[in-house]
């Protein structure tokens, strides 16, 4: 129920329409509406009322064919509320969120065509001004449009009782000029539609230039033009490129313009992409005749050379001697990575470093599951918002280039004389693979077996995606497309019909595919990896498939082993999920809310990379 307050300023909200109140910018709506994959964020969205104009705008122009959504961010619970029933129907996710920090909007891991902040800004302190507009324009896509309205005229009263501050359109300006947004538009005041006397109101749109953060100079610098005594700087690059792309979940937190990860997470990446480099292809990563790297130990790192570069990954489970050496492992290259590229990388013409590490020592134990929580132990490392979205939103276009230097560096290497020549170069393209070309898909199917003999009439024996039999013939697909992103998580694995699964080949879902999807996928989920019905079977296979073949063959350890398979697997699959996808807590157990936050991965994916719909 609305207090007193809430419901007067809800009335006074919905009194008047979107275009009375937006009149003086609409004309820059039409090209964002056109646009089929358009996010939009309204902040401040009160009760609902221009949230629900541009979705129900976005449905009728596109009809059937709308992936436009809309997300609408109000602190207060009661105009939230109110806000969720005038929205009911429509393609608005609603968010609890206010500036400067925009938590819960940032956790999305979403860029926006457009923001529009409707009779917000005067709420926000002079102190808090600055922040804000730039977590604003870290929001926005190239291209992008922030629009501001803007109040001019508060009494004492409302300024003490709706926390009201003086507003000032060149102030704006410069704060939007600090952060790379450029003025499209600044009317001149106008009369409040409400008939108020002492008030009047402006509006700025600002834009986003296409190439706006400053990041692709530094990108480029510290990979084609910085000096390179190892492959170290190369190799943390594309180590955060891989978690800004794959893993937007692992962001534990955001302070000013920084982002925060579990640097425990860095080092297990970095030994996942060196492991197969060193081990399996004897590739030189320096100069010399020395293939140690400073992060290979005697107790660590070579007693885990029977391992591959797969099993580095999250929701595995190493136990007794194989954990003690991996938490050794993963100290040393976090010891590594601090002493090395972090310190090395600096700004341009500057000292100063552009990643910080916080870390903390970490006492080898009997037993080491790979989840967020798990490797937070190691501390924290700090790298710059603008560096961050650039790998996050172009990831596929920076990471060739990365590798390509990454080649030349290491043909350069006298170790590695025998690939110096170009066409020699090609098995250092193909070790620098960060997955293995052929796609693992034994564990899935062996459990998609394993239920079709204990249930034969089981609705599970339908494609996620048409409900097709799959008594006879079916395969195994990953929901989002493996070529196009690279997840071999248990959550993107889902058995379907082999000629649906040609018909979709490579092409994204439809949202609207995925949606119609929704129960069977999530049935699915439950029935075959949340369920207590995973018997020791299944799981000594699962074991059996994840040995190689220089691997010890199974005894109690490995038995012990089993049983920890069996008590982890609902974690392990949490522990993938929440780490991939995007807006979700590092303890979610909610397939709703896994589900929610893979319609949004879905929508990233087609507006990062263009992806064909099917």
């Amino acid at each position: 129920m609305l207090n007193s307050w809430g419901s007067l300023r809800a009335k006074q909200y919905l009194s008047k329409s979107f275009d009375e109140v937006h009149q003086s910018w609409c004309q820059f709506l039409p090209s964002i509406i056109e646009n089929t994959n358009a996010r939009i964020l309204d902040l401040g969205a009160g009760s609902g009322r221009d949230a629900k104009y541009l979705a129900t705008l976005a449905a009728k122009t596109h009809s059937t064919k709308n992936n436009i959504q809309v997300f609408a961010a109000e602190p207060a619970k009661e105009l939230s509320q109110l806000g969720q029933k005038t929205t009911i129907g429509l393609n608005v996710k609603w968010l609890e969120d206010s500036l400067p920090a925009l938590n819960n909007v940032t956790k999305q891991e979403v860029s926006f065509d457009l923001i529009l902040l409707s009779a917000v800004w005067m709420h926000i302190p002079p102190s808090d001004r600055a922040r804000s507009i730039r977590k604003l324009a870290n929001l926005l896509k190239p291209g992008g449009k922030l629009v501001i309205s803007l109040r001019h005229g508060q009494t004492d009263e409302e300024c003490k009782q709706r926390k009201m501050h003086p507003v000032c359109a060149d102030e704006l300006k410069q704060l939007a000029t600090s952060v790379g947004l450029f003025t499209q538009l600044e009317t001149p005041k106008e009369e409040d539609k409400l008939g108020r006397p002492h008030v009047s109101w402006q509006t700025l749109v600002l834009q986003m230039p296409d190439d706006g953060t400053g990041a692709f100079p530094f990108i480029r610098h510290v990979a084609i033009n910085d000096g390179k005594a190892a492959t170290h700087k190369l190799a943390l690059l594309r180590v955060l490129l891989r978690i800004a792309d794959g893993h937007p979940g692992a962001v534990l937190r955001r302070e000013g313009d920084r982002v925060i990860l579990p640097v425990g997470l860095v080092a297990l990446y970095w030994c996942h992409q060196y492991k197969d480099l060193i081990d399996k292809h004897n590739i030189f990563q320096r100069p010399g005749d020395d293939p140690n790297m400073g992060f290979m130990k005697d107790n660590g790192w070579h007693k885990l050379t029977h391992r591959s570069a797969s099993d580095y990954r999250i929701g595995n489970l190493f136990t007794g001697e194989e954990s003690k050496a991996l938490y050794r492992t993963i100290s040393h290259a976090v010891n590594n990575i601090a002493e090395m590229p972090a310190k090395k990388i600096t700004y341009k013409d500057s000292k100063k470093t552009v990643f910080e590490i916080n870390k903390k020592n970490v006492s080898a134990k009997e037993s080491i599951f790979l989840d967020l929580q798990t490797l937070e132990q190691w501390g924290e490392f700090s790298l710059p918002e603008s560096t961050w979205l650039a790998f996050n939103r172009y990831a596929c276009w920076i990471e060739p280039v990365i590798v390509s230097e990454w080649v030349k560096t290491m043909a350069g290497y006298s170790g590695n004389a025998a690939y110096k020549t170009p066409e020699k170069q090609y098995h250092l393209h193909q070790a620098l693979n960060w997955l293995e070309p052929k796609r693992t898909k034994v564990e899935v199917r062996n459990r998609f077996e394993q239920l079709k003999q204990q249930s034969p009439q089981s609705d599970l024996l339908k494609c996620v995606w048409s409900e097709k039999s799959l008594k006879k013939k079916y395969d195994i697909d990953h929901s989002m497309p493996f070529a196009r992103w690279p997840n071999n998580d248990l959550w993107n694995l889902l058995p379907t019909d082999s000629d649906v699964n040609n018909q979709k080949s490579d092409r994204l879902p439809t949202e609207k595919k995925l949606k119609q999807s929704k129960e069977r996928i999530q049935h699915w989920w439950q029935e075959a990896w949340l369920s207590n019905q995973i018997d020791n079977g299944f799981l000594g296979d699962v074991l059996a498939n994840e040995r190689t073949n220089e691997q010890p063959k199974p005894n109690s350890k490995n038995v012990q082993s089993v049983c920890n398979i069996k008590n982890t697997q609902s974690k392990r699959f949490f522990a993938e999920a929440n780490i991939a996808l995007p807006g979700l807590n590092s303890d979610n157990e909610s397939v709703d809310d896994l589900f929610e936050a893979l319609v949004v991965q879905r929508g990233r994916l087609k507006e990062m990379q263009q992806l064909r719909e099917w």
